[in-house]
């Protein structure tokens, strides 16, 4: 028995077969374009995220028996919003991608008219770019015509999860889950239900949105003449961290994870609790079983860490592959004093800066592109650890750092991760735990897998690095960062 997996990330989709025994059987990846219409602005085709699904499932299948298939679990980047025609299942225009920034003075004026702390007491979250409600809220003032078929019912809203189900099933269903609807600002985390007071402040009709199901079990069923002669149930759905952290079976209170991706996300699974931070950190919903119970997590989002290497191979062109940056970096022992903050579209956690812009200090004469590479791996590590000096001190009650996502296959990365938390980082053999996760997902809602306990003996270690740089030397290198992030603050402001 095995479980088709579709991870819907910001820059490609990837699909997998995942074997009863957690391992990938069968893989495919297909990118799509990124649309820069404006500085800050980020924008994606969802015909495009379609297209590139497909693809990425004909990819597996030209391997693969499909037959063998048992179902499908879709994990997808978060807060990227899309609209559609229910009907047509067309879209009026590009999605707008969870990094984007065009909100930021959009969240200013609700902060200064005094609404952050009720919505931070509603969803856990804070009023930033990064989540959807702000970009819905930008859509209906400054597309009336288009929001006007949002409000008449012909435009369905959702998140790339929900598009990809319209999708799947020609039009029959517009789901969610609560680990996608709790980042759109929309969402009452306590009451685990679509908050009517949020979609007021926000101009959001309560009808555009999906119906809230649980993250596995009984979902919706694939459409073969939409979806390559396929008819599967959609058993598992989790937006993509959430997904990761259910993929490292971080299944007990108190368990964590942090996934490289496009940016870098740590989560700590939080069991019943609503841990609410006042230093950063986001209260999110983790999952729903079908029995209702829910499972929340503390995250710090970091918005840029592996979109950075992508900036220097696509942006800069000094390096020719994601896969270069490590051996480029070794080629000298430090970076040579140059530190880079990765500020792309703004500081997440624990910052929270949308003003705050790239920067790279420190540049002589001697710099080369190693030094900017290495530069790079460090501020990824930075970041991470900017995260858990929020979440406990650095390596505080923290015994171990499992990681994940395309990233962590970077040794040297994981190695000054380990140097710079204090305590051992543990990457997986599958370090695909985004789609891995939305396989186990499914794989519990379809029965491939009958409790988390079995899921829990397919985790294997690939490598345990352990700390070789002493603290003084760490932190000094930390508080060096720390200056730089200073330096790049409220710069497009």
């Amino acid at each position: 028995m095995s479980v088709l997996a579709i991870d819907a990330g910001t820059t490609g989709v990837t699909a997998v077969v995942v074997e009863h025994d957690g391992s990938i059987a069968a893989k495919g990846y297909e990118e799509f374009a990124q649309h820069f219409p404006q500085p800050g602005w980020v924008e994606h085709s969802p015909e495009e995220i379609w297209q590139a699904t497909l693809q990425a499932v004909r990819d597996v299948l030209e391997g693969y028996d499909a037959s063998r298939l048992e179902a499908v679990g879709i994990t997808n980047q978060r807060e990227t919003v899309l609209l559609w025609d229910r009907e047509t299942l067309g879209s009026p225009r590009r999605a707008i991608v969870w990094q984007d920034r065009r909100t930021a003075d959009l969240c200013t004026r609700l902060r200064d008219a005094g609404h952050e702390e009720r919505v931070g007491e509603l969803t856990g979250l804070r009023l930033d770019p990064y989540f959807s409600g702000t970009k819905l809220m930008w859509l209906a003032e400054n597309e009336p015509h288009t929001w006007a078929l949002v409000e008449s019912g012909r435009y369905a809203v959702g998140t790339v999860d929900s598009y990809l189900i319209a999708r799947m099933t020609r039009g029959t269903w517009h789901v969610t889950d609560v680990s996608n609807a709790s980042r759109t600002l929309l969402f009452d985390l306590e009451a685990g239900d679509w908050s009517e007071e949020l979609c007021s402040l926000f101009g959001v009709p309560r009808d555009a949105l999906p119906e809230l199901v649980p993250n596995w079990g009984e979902i919706a069923t694939t459409d073969p003449r939409t979806f390559l002669d396929l008819s599967l149930p959609i058993s598992g759905l989790a937006g993509d961290q959430q997904a990761a952290l259910f993929g490292q079976t971080c299944f007990d209170e108190g368990d964590s994870k942090c996934t490289y991706g496009t940016g870098s996300f740590i989560l700590t699974n939080t069991g019943a609790t609503i841990q609410r931070s006042d230093a950063g950190l986001l209260a999110t919903a983790a999952w729903r079983s079908p029995d209702r119970e829910l499972t929340y997590a503390s995250e710090g989002a970091i918005f840029v860490t592996g979109a950075a290497i992508q900036w220097l191979r696509d942006g800069l062109q000094i390096v020719g592959s994601a896969a270069e940056s490590e051996p480029i970096a070794r080629t000298v022992p430090d970076t040579g004093g140059v530190v880079f903050v990765p500020a792309l579209t703004g500081l997440g956690a624990p910052h929270w800066d949308p003003h705050a812009r790239g920067t790279i200090i420190g540049i002589t004469r001697g710099t080369t592109r190693a030094h900017l590479v290495r530069a790079t791996l460090e501020a990824i590590a930075f970041e991470v650890r900017d995260v858990l000096d929020t979440m406990s001190g650095a390596g505080a009650g923290l015994s171990s750092l499992r990681v994940d996502g395309g990233a962590s296959a970077n040794n040297l990365l994981c190695q000054i991760q380990a140097d710079q938390v204090g305590v051992p980082v543990e990457r997986p053999k599958t370090v695909e735990t985004t789609a891995l996760g939305a396989a186990f997902l499914a794989g519990l809602g379809a029965g491939v897998w009958g409790s988390t306990d079995d899921l829990r003996e397919t985790w294997q270690l690939d490598r345990r690095f352990e700390p070789a740089l002493d603290r003084p030397t760490a932190d000094a290198a930390h508080a060096r960062w720390i200056s730089a992030v200073e330096r790049s603050r409220d710069w497009a402001r």
